[in-house]
């Protein structure tokens, strides 16, 4: 989970992740285009002209009209990137403090951690220009989620190998149900859509995908930490909890801060 030269002696969490964080703390300097996701419009550019009856390939390739959010479910979406990028910004810090001290004492973790850490980052930097491109505001909470993440990482990274894979179980429990309710809201607008014979902007299909597939990593993390002995932490449900109420918390305050 760490930078191909971090996993060293040394980690340098800086070097991988400010340049990243720059990136959604000044999203109007970067690529401006309007939120594709809120077309309220539908385009007719291609249906067909009423002195030609159309072929039958021209009714097959024709574009079905766009599915236009509401305003409650553009603020839905809004929320729901600010709480993924705080949460990936989350998960980098919690490795980055962490693994220096699991892998001292078990190296041959070295390749699971840096694994792991790798996919939180490639989320993070969907999430930042996700952030960027719709103009989403970002957490105000941001300077708090950094500490906290890191005091978590390390603090559990001190206690243990079992304690460390705890905290990556109870934090991927938390966070792939988060990413399970996502989904599942923006099926059902994609259920909708099909009944009234529309279809989701293609921009919202792809952000769908994405929320998926990090999804199914996040819960990839789960059971390599439930392999890895989370559950023979000491004391395990204290721990376990702690952490699992400090993460919904945290995602209920992200959503409106």
């Amino acid at each position: 989970m760490l930078a191909r030269t971090s996993l060293a002696a040394s980690f340098r969490p800086t070097a991988a992740i400010t340049p990243v964080v720059l990136d959604f703390l000044a999203p109007s300097t970067l690529q401006q285009s309007r939120r594709l996701y809120h077309l309220t419009t539908t385009d007719h550019s291609t249906a067909p002209s009423s002195s030609s009856p159309p072929s039958p390939t021209n009714r097959h390739d024709a574009r079905k009209p766009r599915y236009a959010l509401t305003a409650k479910q553009r603020e839905f979406l809004d929320s729901a990137l600010r709480v993924n990028q705080a949460g990936e910004l989350a998960a980098t810090l919690i490795y980055t403090a962490q693994t220096p001290q699991v892998v001292r004492s078990h190296p041959h973790l070295r390749p699971l951690m840096k694994h792991m850490y790798d996919q939180e980052v490639g989320h993070f930097n969907t999430f930042n220009q996700l952030i960027a491109k719709h103009r989403v505001r970002p957490t105000a909470m941001y300077p708090v989620w950094y500490a906290a993440a890191t005091f978590l990482g390390w603090s559990t990274g001190v206690l243990g190998r079992e304690a460390a894979m705890a905290c990556t179980e109870a934090v991927e429990t938390e966070i792939g149900s988060h990413y399970n309710d996502q989904v599942r809201e923006i099926l059902s607008w994609k259920a909708e859509a099909e009944r009234r014979g529309e279809e989701l902007d293609p921009e919202l299909e792809e952000m769908l995908a994405n929320f998926r597939r990090i999804r199914d990593e996040e819960l990839e993390h789960l059971d390599h930490a439930v392999e890895n002995d989370a559950k023979e932490a000491k004391p395990y449900d204290p721990l376990v909890n702690f952490i699992r109420y400090g993460c919904k918390a945290a995602i209920k305050i992200s959503e409106k801060v």
